[in-house]
């Protein structure tokens, strides 16, 4: 997405900065009064749904008409980030599909007329609904899907962070933009967070431990990293040409 961005150098980092601070606001308005009208969290914790928030709500209104209105800014806030998801998959499957990495992107990485990666927008939602599918059969399996879902984004952070700390953060330094001394604690954070939350992901939801409550999480991990580094090994090794860089814009111009 940060193709589709005028000054990306700049205005990426300036919206992820944003929106931490946005959020963080909305957050802590949000949650506050909800801490003030938390029931008794032995009734949360035993909620089938898994979703307390509409509980609290309910808990504190009284009337089911009161709870829906206040339930429904959190509908529509939803339905946003489940557009923004949409529009950050498809995008992924598209660069991916540009540099070669999966089957068929021949397919997968066209443009239409508007400039929108439709087959591939395709492709994440057709995926997004099979896994929805999971959770009729196996309520277990889902979570399973859904926490390696957390694991695997965490470190997609924690590898370029890891990786610029290393190396000192010349490249950062050498950007346009830069927090200097507040970037370098962020990614200090960041790494000791993700070292934190990264098992707690893997563990399972309840004690003792039985086989509809175990987490599987770990072991879609592994079987993931597993099918991921044999498909390099097949395909990509020779395949994959990697996302292009500044340089390489420069050489095809000469060229």
């Amino acid at each position: 997405m940060c193709e589709e961005v005028q000054q990306p150098s700049t205005q990426v980092p300036k919206a992820i900065v944003g929106t931490v601070i946005l959020n963080t606001v909305a957050g802590f308005l949000f949650l506050i009064p909800l801490v003030f009208v938390l029931p008794d969290t032995k009734v949360l914790a035993a909620l089938e749904s898994g979703q307390p928030v509409p509980s609290i709500i309910k808990s504190a209104v009284g009337n089911p008409v009161g709870s829906f209105l206040l339930l429904l800014p959190l509908i529509v806030l939803s339905q946003f980030c489940v557009i923004g998801c949409t529009t950050a998959v498809s995008r992924s499957i598209w660069a991916f599909a540009r540099d070669g990495g999966i089957p068929g992107s021949i397919w997968w990485k066209q443009v239409n007329k508007n400039g929108v990666p439709f087959n591939a927008m395709i492709l994440g939602m057709v995926v997004q609904i099979l896994l929805g599918f999971i959770y009729f059969g196996s309520s277990t399996a889902f979570n399973a899907f859904t926490g390696v879902g957390v694991i695997t984004l965490t470190v997609s952070y924690v590898c370029p962070i890891a990786v610029s700390l290393a190396g000192g953060r010349r490249h950062i330094k050498n950007g346009q933009f830069d927090l200097g001394t507040l970037g370098l604690v962020c990614n200090i954070v960041a790494l000791a967070w993700s070292i934190l939350v990264i098992p707690l992901f893997c563990m399972p939801s309840s004690i003792p431990v039985a086989a509809d409550t175990v987490n599987y999480a770990p072991v879609v991990f592994v079987a993931f990293i597993l099918v991921a580094s044999g498909w390099y090994w097949i395909w990509g090794y020779e395949k994959y040409v990697g996302p292009p860089t500044m340089e390489d814009e420069v050489r095809s111009s000469d060229w």
